[in-house]
């Protein structure tokens, strides 16, 4: 496991970069107005609950837009589908019609068809007949059309649905396709905004960093966790080793590693060891696993923070023994913390993603 006391001495200076892919989403992201810049604080504790502040408000705006890139994925994909789906619909629906003509001809020929220039039936080849023996050859042949025509009948009904099926599933394809374009391509505008926004709250987040005393820094920071930690046997353990491995490391809102990070960038990445995929997004990371009760969490739940699922603003990892590990917050490195983060007050729930 890398050295704690290595990673803690690049901490430095700790600033508040915003590292952010611009990003599309169907979700509604909100175009939240430009704040204006707070008043100058006038005492220490005032600059640090500014500062603390100006961060969360950040931290949740980072959260929309990641949330909002994730879901520009799946809609790529929706996209990508219908197209496919399109495609398929469409050479399926001329097949179809390809059969229908080509069974409506055998349809027709079969209708029209007459033994020696008469059509007949079992009666006129009983009467017509010479013979007992002709009149068998006869009626074998009749029993041969019917039956022809029987199959071909119901080789062209079939042809006639199969391409009416092709043709409806070519048109709802299309649609979907259509709708999300459109949609993708009008929250284009929303995502910008938010952006604009985030870019604001952090720049006034750096001014109130930069008036932090030394002493403002070090409560941010919080007391150092000396303890040395390793990863309990499990199927999370090399999640959970790979996360502890980072302890130190600078948070920047967006990262997600090798040596900085955002909450969820450190979850996905710690994961990843274990080849398990996650969004970049804590909104999303909710969604996975199953849900585990307060207090019964086991290595590797993720436990998330919000005042519900569509605003939830962090994730951390637990690692056993009461304690998590997570990327707080801008001016604070990957640490090890009692859980649940903050004394619970705004714990939403947990998920185990694996075990």
């Amino acid at each position: 496991m890398s050295s704690h006391k290595a990673k803690r001495a690049v901490r430095g200076a700790l600033s508040i970069s915003a590292v952010i892919t611009t990003a599309v989403s169907l979700s509604p992201v909100p175009a939240l107005a430009q704040p204006e810049a707070p008043a100058p604080p006038t005492t220490a504790s005032e600059a640090l609950k500014q500062y603390q502040d100006l961060s969360g408000q950040a931290s949740k705006v980072n959260e929309d837009l990641l949330a909002a890139r994730n879901e520009l994925v799946n809609r790529q994909a929706d996209l990508d589908k219908a197209t496919a789906d399109l495609a398929n619909a469409q050479q399926s629906e001329a097949a179809a019609k390809a059969q229908e003509e080509q069974f409506r001809g055998t349809v027709d020929a079969l209708a029209s068809a007459s033994f020696q220039g008469a059509r007949f039936s079992s009666l006129s080849a009983l009467l017509t007949g010479d013979s007992q023996q002709e009149f068998l050859d006869r009626a074998s042949a009749l029993n041969m059309l019917a039956t022809e025509n029987a199959q071909a009948l119901q080789a062209y009904s079939s042809a006639v649905e199969q391409a009416a099926t092709a043709r409806q599933q070519a048109t709802d394809a299309q649609n979907r396709s259509q709708e999300a374009k459109a949609k993708a391509e009008a929250l284009v505008g929303e995502i910008d905004k938010a952006k604009a926004d985030l870019d604001a709250r952090v720049s006034d987040a750096e001014k109130a960093y930069a008036r932090l005393s030394g002493k403002d820094k070090q409560d941010l920071v919080g007391p150092d966790d000396h303890g040395v930690y390793l990863a309990p046997a499990g199927a999370a353990q090399a999640a959970v080793q790979t996360a502890l491995d980072q302890v130190g490391d600078r948070y920047v809102y967006g990262a997600e590693g090798p040596d900085q990070f955002d909450c969820s960038g450190l979850t996905m990445y710690a994961y990843r060891a274990v080849n398990v995929g996650l969004p970049h997004s804590s909104r999303a990371q909710y969604t996975l696993g199953k849900p585990v009760k307060s207090g019964e969490w086991i290595a590797g739940d993720l436990l998330f923070y919000g005042g519900s699922a569509g605003s939830i603003h962090h994730v951390a990892m637990y690692i056993g023994n009461g304690k998590l590990v997570h990327a707080s917050t801008s001016g604070v490195p990957v640490k090890v913390a009692d859980a649940p983060y903050g004394g619970g007050r705004d714990y939403l729930g947990a998920r185990r993603i694996v075990g």
